[in-house]
């Protein structure tokens, strides 16, 4: 005697008694469903499927194109947070350093009061203005805070930098690497840039950079191609004397970006 198999189905009218597609429960899908090897059995399985999911779903694929849409929609603004976080700088902070004689002997002086009638000797500032025509006037700053991603330094000249009153600032600065031509060729080339100006450099490495701190009646004498960021200062407005070359600012400024070469800020406090 032959046996008959039945197969269960859900009624149609379940389904047919709404338009709107009933939603999917992806959880309880067997991600490889297993059918009978009966052709017949298969059919009617797949029939099953279409009438559980719906054939607008099956036929259209409309659930897959949603779901794309929506993985789509969060990738991309995904990628764009992830783009807009990895384009941001890294803020690296800074301890200010006490500007003193022996602390900033790498970049220059710290020139103090001295005696009158002391002849001239190592504790005044050692200038080099042979370059061109001496410009010795005050520098009148705003809104300075504590803060940069530039720096900036000068080939031709010492600079000479100091507050009017004696009042606390600061000065980011990296010791100078300007090359001369005929010490290129034993020169790592990689790292050697030539400036706008017409000289050549190292740039400056972000683990060199410091700031310092300055205050009372003394004064920095920066040597030539010192990097310097500044002055800075906590007051909302500051006034500087200011010692370089009558044309310093016109053909001999030289600025290396941390931001667009580094990727990084310094910040520091108090």
């Amino acid at each position: 005697m032959k046996r008959l198999a039945i197969h269960h189905l859900p009624p149609k009218s379940a389904t047919a008694a709404s338009d709107t597609p009933p939603s999917i429960n992806c959880a309880g899908l067997s991600p490889r469903p297993i059918f009978s090897a009966c052709p017949k059995s298969y059919s009617l399985h797949f029939d099953a499927l279409r009438t559980r999911f719906s054939p607008n779903l099956i036929e259209n694929k409309k659930y897959s194109v949603l779901y794309s849409s929506s993985y789509n929609r969060q990738m991309a603004t995904t990628t764009s947070d992830e783009s807009a976080a990895s384009s941001s700088p890294a803020v690296i902070r800074l301890n200010p350093i006490e500007a003193t004689a022996e602390s900033f002997q790498e970049y220059g002086q710290v020139v103090e009061a001295s005696p009158d009638g002391d002849e001239f000797g190592p504790r005044d500032a050692q200038l080099d203005l042979s370059q061109g025509i001496p410009r010795f006037y005050i520098m009148h700053l705003e809104d300075r805070p504590l803060k940069f991603s530039t720096i900036t330094h000068h080939a031709n000249v010492t600079q000479c930098l100091g507050s009017i009153g004696g009042h606390v600032w600061y000065l980011g600065v990296a010791k100078p690497y300007i090359v001369d031509p005929i010490e290129i060729k034993g020169t790592v080339g990689a790292n050697l840039v030539q400036s706008h100006c017409g000289h050549f450099y190292v740039p400056p490495a972000v683990d060199d950079v410091r700031v310092f701190k300055i205050s009372g009646p003394k004064f920095l004498k920066l040597n030539r191609g010192t990097w310097h960021a500044g002055p800075l200062f906590l007051e909302k407005t500051m006034d500087f004397y200011n010692l370089e070359l009558s044309n310093t600012n016109v053909v001999d400024h030289t600025t290396h970006d941390f931001i667009k070469k580094n990727k990084v800020v310094f910040s520091f406090e108090e």
